[in-house]
C-alpha cells in the first residue's frame, strides 16, 4: 500500500502547496489593505473550486465502471496521458512563477477588488480550481496503476495536510522556504512519475485494442524475477517499471524522460542565471566551466536516475524471494520443475514454454479442488501465482486452449494447516439449476399474459381504478423474473423501458410499456390515450412468451444474476429513480428480492456444497431486507414512497442492501465455470 502512496503523496503535496500558497496571498493582500469584510468571497471560490475537483473525480470513476473491459482500459489510457500533459505543464509553469507569484496574484487581488465581489469570488476559483482539477485527474491515474485506492489516497491525503501546515507556516511567518528550489526538486521527481504514468497509459491503450504492439515485448523479466515480491512492488509503485514492459512502453518512457528532463534542467539553470539576454549565454557556460561538468550530465544521470534505482532495490534484494519456485507450462507437461513446497504462503513463477495459452490451476488431484489459479497464461510469459499451502496432496492442472488438459504429478506436504479450496464448478453442474430457472420463468410468463390482458380489459373498459390495483400486480410478476432479463433480448426495453434516455422522457413516443401505462395511470390520462400503450404491451409480453423457449442464457451467467438484480434495484428502485408517479418502488424492490430468492433456491445445492457459512449469512440478510420493505406495505394495500419514508428507516433499508450485495458477491467466483473440473 506505502509504495503506491508516493506519488499521490508528492502530487498532493505539490498542488496543495501551490493552491494554498495563492490562498494565503489572496488572504494577505485583502488583510493588509484593510478588506478583510471580502475574505468570506475567497473562501466562497476556493469551497466551489474543491467541490468542482470532487465532483470532477467522481464522474471519471462513475463514468468508468460504466464501460465494458476494453472501453475501461481505452478510457484509462487516454485519462493516463491527459494526466501527463497536464502535469507536465504545471511543472514548468510553477518553475518559471515561483518568484513571481505573490506579485501576480496582488495585481489579480486589486484588479477584482476594483470590479467587485463576484470578480473576487470568480478569481479564488480560477486560482485554486486548476489546481484541484489537476489533482483529481493525476490522483485517478495513480489509482488506477495501484493495486487498491487505499495506498493513493492516504498519500494525497498526507500531502495535502502537510501542505496546508507549511502554508500556514510561511502565511504566520514562522517557517521560511526557498519555494523555488523547492518546486525545482519535486518537478524532477514529478517528471519521473510522469514518465511511468505515460507508460501505464500507452500500454491500457495497447490492451484495449487502440494502439499497436501490445505483445511485442522489449523485455520480459517474469522468469528471473518475482513481481509478486516487494521490491518489485516497491519500483512498480514508485517508477511504474514492470518486470515486463512493451517497446512502446520503453521508447515512450525514455524519449519522455529524456526530452523533458533535460528541457527542465535546462530551465532551472537558465533562471539560476541572472543576467541580461545578450550575456546570458557566456555566463551560463563560465557557471558550468566553473563547476566542472558538461552541461549533459546532470539530465543523464536524473534520466538514468530511475532504471539505476530499480536496478539496486532488485540487487540488494537477492533476486527472488526464497519462497518463489518456477513452474513450467505447456500443451504436454504441466509442473515441470515443482517439487514438495513448505507449508504457509508461497509464490509459483508460471511459465508457458508451449505454443497455446493456458488456463493452471493448483489443485487437489483427488477432489479437483482449487487452491489457486491463472487464466490466460500467454505463451513465453511468466505471471507468479500465490497460495497458501497446507497438508494435502497437491498438484498442477493446465488447459492450453483448444487442448486437452494435463495434470503433473501429484506431491504430498504434512506438517500445514487445513487449507480451504474451492471446488470447481463444470459446465454441466449448472445445467439442472439453468433448467429448473428457465421452467420458473416459462410459467412466470404464463401468469404475466394473463395478468396483462386483465390490465388491458380494464383500460379497455375505462376502469381506471381497477387498472392501476391489476398494473401493480402485473408490473411485480414481471420484476420477480429479474434473473431472465439478460435473455429477454430487445424485449425487456419495450415490456419495462425507462425513459431516461429518450429525447423527451416521459413524454417521448418511444416510451412504452409498464413504465409509461404508470405515467399514464397516475397522471390522469385518459383510457383512451392508454389503450394502444395497454394493446402494445400484451402484443409484447405475447411474443416474450413465445421467443422465450427458444432464446439462449448462457448457463455460466445464472451465478452473476444472485447480485446484478439487487444491484439494479439499489440503483434504481430505493432511488426513486424508476418512479413513475405510482409510488410502488418499495414494491418492486421486493418482487426483485423474491426473483433472487428463486435463482438462490435453484443454486442452493453448489453454494452449500462450497461455502455452507455464506449460504447462511446470504439467508439472514435477504430475511433482514425483506422485513424492512414489507415494513412499508400498508394495511390498506398500497406501499410507501421512497421518498417518503423516515431517513432512518431509509437508511436502514439501504444499509442492509448494500450489506446483502457484499456478501452476495462471491457467488459467481464461488461458482465460476472452470476448465479443472
Amino acid at each position: 500500500m506505502w509504495d503506491d502512496a508516493f506519488p499521490s503523496f508528492l502530487i498532493g503535496l505539490r498542488e496543495g502547496l501551490e493552491a494554498g500558497l495563492i490562498v494565503s496571498i489572496l488572504v494577505a493582500t485583502l488583510v493588509r489593505s484593510g478588506e478583510k469584510s471580502r475574505l468570506p468571497q475567497v473562501w466562497t471560490g476556493v469551497l466551489a473550486a474543491l467541490a468542482l475537483a470532487l465532483s470532477f473525480g467522481s464522474v471519471l470513476t462513475f463514468t468508468a465502471a460504466k464501460l465494458s473491459g476494453p472501453a475501461q482500459e481505452a478510457f484509462g489510457g487516454a485519462l493516463s496521458l491527459i494526466a501527463v500533459t497536464f502535469v507536465t505543464a504545471m511543472v514548468f509553469w510553477m518553475r518559471r512563477s515561483a518568484r513571481n507569484l505573490s506579485s501576480e496574484i496582488r495585481e489579480k487581488v486589486a484588479a477584482a477588488l476594483a470590479m467587485g465581489a463576484g470578480t473576487l469570488v470568480l478569481t479564488s476559483f480560477l486560482a485554486v480550481g486548476r489546481e484541484g482539477l489537476e489533482t483529481s485527474l493525476f490522483l485517478w491515474s495513480t489509482i488506477q496503476t495501484a493495486r487498491s485506492s487505499t495506498g493513493p489516497l492516504i498519500g494525497a491525503a498526507v500531502g495535502l495536510l502537510l501542505a496546508i501546515g507549511l502554508c500556514w507556516g510561511l502565511y504566520r511567518r514562522v517557517l521560511k522556504i526557498n519555494l523555488t528550489r523547492f518546486f525545482s526538486v519535486t518537478g524532477a521527481v514529478l517528471i519521473v512519475i510522469a514518465a511511468g504514468v505515460l507508460s501505464y497509459g500507452l500500454r491500457d491503450l495497447q490492451e484495449s485494442g487502440v494502439l499497436p504492439g501490445g505483445s511485442t515485448y522489449a523485455f520480459d523479466l517474469g522468469a528471473h524475477l518475482d513481481q509478486g515480491s516487494w521490491y518489485a512492488t516497491l519500483v512498480q509503485g514508485v517508477l511504474n517499471l514492470t518486470v515486463r514492459m512493451t517497446v512502446l512502453q520503453v521508447v515512450a518512457y525514455v524519449a519522455y524522460l529524456s526530452i523533458v528532463m533535460t528541457l527542465f534542467v535546462e530551465g532551472v539553470r537558465g533562471s539560476a542565471v541572472p543576467a541580461p539576454a545578450a550575456e546570458a549565454p557566456a555566463q551560463a557556460e563560465a557557471v558550468e566551466a566553473k563547476a566542472g561538468r558538461p552541461r549533459w550530465l546532470v539530465p543523464a544521470v536524473l534520466v538514468a536516475a530511475p532504471a539505476v534505482l530499480a536496478g539496486v532495490v532488485i540487487v540488494v534484494s537477492d533476486g527472488k524471494p526464497a519462497g518463489a519456485s518456477t513452474v513450467a507450462v505447456s500443451e504436454t507437461e504441466c509442473g515441470k520443475g515443482f517439487g514438495a513446497p513448505q507449508p504457509g504462503q508461497q509464490v509459483f513463477q508460471m511459465h508457458n514454454t508451449g505454443d497455446k495459452t493456458s488456463e493452471v490451476y493448483l489443485i487437489n488431484p483427488g477432489s479437483g479442488a482449487v487452491y489457486g489459479e491463472i487464466e490466460g497464461l500467454a505463451p513465453a510469459t511468466t505471471r507468479s501465482l500465490t497460495a497458501t499451502i497446507g497438508t494435502g496432496d497437491y498438484a498442477w492442472r493446465c488447459v492450453p486452449t483448444g487442448g486437452k488438459s494435463v495434470t503433473s504429478a501429484a506431491v504430498h506436504v504434512t506438517g500445514g494447516a487445513d487449507v480451504k479450496a474451492v471446488a470447481p464448478v463444470a459446465e454441466d453442474d449448472l445445467k439442472a439449476p439453468l433448467a429448473a430457472y428457465r421452467t420458473y420463468v416459462g410459467q412466470g410468463l404464463a401468469t404475466l399474459q394473463t395478468e396483462t390482458r386483465k390490465l388491458q380489459a380494464d383500460i379497455h373498459a375505462g376502469d381506471l381504478n381497477a387498472a392501476r390495483a391489476d398494473w401493480l400486480t402485473a408490473h411485480l410478476q414481471y420484476s420477480a423474473l429479474g434473473a431472465a432479463y439478460g435473455t429477454f433480448a430487445d424485449f425487456d426495453g419495450k415490456i419495462n423501458g425507462r425513459p431516461d434516455g429518450l429525447p423527451d422522457k416521459s413524454q417521448d413516443k418511444d416510451f412504452a410499456g409498464f413504465l409509461r401505462l404508470e405515467y399514464g395511470l397516475w397522471h390522469q390520462q385518459s383510457a383512451a390515450d392508454l389503450t394502444p400503450v395497454a394493446d402494445q404491451l400484451v402484443t409484447d409480453v405475447d411474443g416474450l412468451a413465445k421467443a422465450f423457449p427458444t432464446q439462449q442464457f448462457d448457463v455460466g451467467d445464472l451465478p452473476l444474476r444472485t447480485h446484478e438484480i439487487l444491484e439494479n434495484t439499489l440503483q434504481f428502485e430505493l432511488t426513486g429513480d424508476t418512479d413513475q408517479g405510482s409510488g410502488t418502488n418499495l414494491a418492486t424492490a421486493q418482487a426483485n428480492l423474491a426473483g433472487t430468492q428463486e435463482l438462490l433456491t435453484v443454486l442452493q445445492p453448489l453454494i452449500k456444497e462450497r461455502s455452507p457459512e455464506l449460504l447462511t449469512k446470504v439467508d439472514a440478510g435477504m430475511l433482514r431486507v425483506n422485513a424492512l420493505l414489507a415494513a412499508a406495505h400498508l394495511q390498506d394495500g398500497g406501499w410507501t414512497p421512497v421518498d417518503r419514508l423516515a431517513a432512518t428507516t431509509r437508511q436502514q433499508l439501504n444499509a442492509a442492501t448494500g450489506q446483502l450485495l457484499e456478501d452476495l458477491a462471491p457467488i459467481p467466483d464461488l461458482l465460476e465455470i472452470r476448465k479443472s473440473a
